[in-house]
C-alpha cells in the first residue's frame, strides 16, 4: 500500500510540474521571442556583427549570402564552391566581407528607429513561427517583423519579413 501512495505521489507531483511547466511556457516563448528580436537590433546598433549574423534565420543568411556573390559578380569577381562557404564563414565571424555588408546596410537603417522609435506589441505566435508588430512613431502603417524558431532559438527573418532588398552598394 505504501508504494502505491508513493508511485501516486510522485506521478500526480511529475503531472502537476508538467502542467506548471506548460502554463508557463508560452510566457517564455514571448520572453524569448522578444529577446531575440531586441538583440539583433542592439547587435546592429553595435555593430556587433557576429552577433547579428547569430540571430539571423538560415533563409535569410542564404538571401545575404546570394547578395553579396550577386554585387561581386557585378565588380567582376567569381567565387568558386569552396569560396561560397567561405563567405558565410566570414560573416560569422564578423569578417571584412560581413563588415562591408553591415556598414552599408546599417547606412541606410537605423536600428534606433525600432529600439527607441517604435512601440512593440507580440503578434501571433504558433508553432515555430511568431510576430512583432512594430508601430515606428513617423510611419502610418507598422511592420510585422517574423521570427521563426530554428534549432531551438527564435532568429529574425529579415529576408522573410522584408523580402529581396538589396541595400549592397551598386
Amino acid at each position: 500500500m505504501k508504494k502505491f501512495v508513493a508511485i501516486c505521489l510522485v506521478v500526480g507531483l511529475t503531472f502537476y510540474f508538467a502542467l506548471v511547466a506548460s502554463s508557463e511556457n508560452p510566457g517564455r516563448e514571448l520572453n524569448n521571442v522578444l529577446f531575440s528580436a531586441e538583440s539583433l537590433f542592439k547587435a546592429m546598433k553595435g555593430k556587433d556583427y557576429p552577433a547579428i549574423w547569430k540571430f539571423l534565420t538560415v533563409k535569410s543568411k542564404k538571401a545575404i549570402v546570394k547578395n553579396v556573390h550577386k554585387a561581386s559578380a557585378k565588380a567582376g569577381v567569381k567565387y568558386s564552391e569552396e569560396q561560397v562557404s567561405q563567405v558565410s564563414a566570414d560573416f560569422g565571424i564578423g569578417g571584412p566581407l560581413s563588415k562591408a555588408y553591415w556598414d552599408s546596410y546599417l547606412a541606410e537603417f537605423d536600428p534606433d528607429m525600432v529600439l527607441e522609435h517604435s512601440r512593440w506589441e507580440m503578434g501571433i505566435t504558433k508553432n515555430k513561427k511568431a510576430a512583432i508588430i512594430i508601430h515606428y512613431e513617423k510611419s502610418e502603417r507598422p511592420a510585422i517583423l517574423n521570427l521563426y524558431k530554428e534549432e531551438e532559438i527564435w532568429k529574425v527573418g529579415l529576408e522573410e519579413t522584408f523580402g529581396a532588398r538589396n541595400i549592397l552598394p551598386k
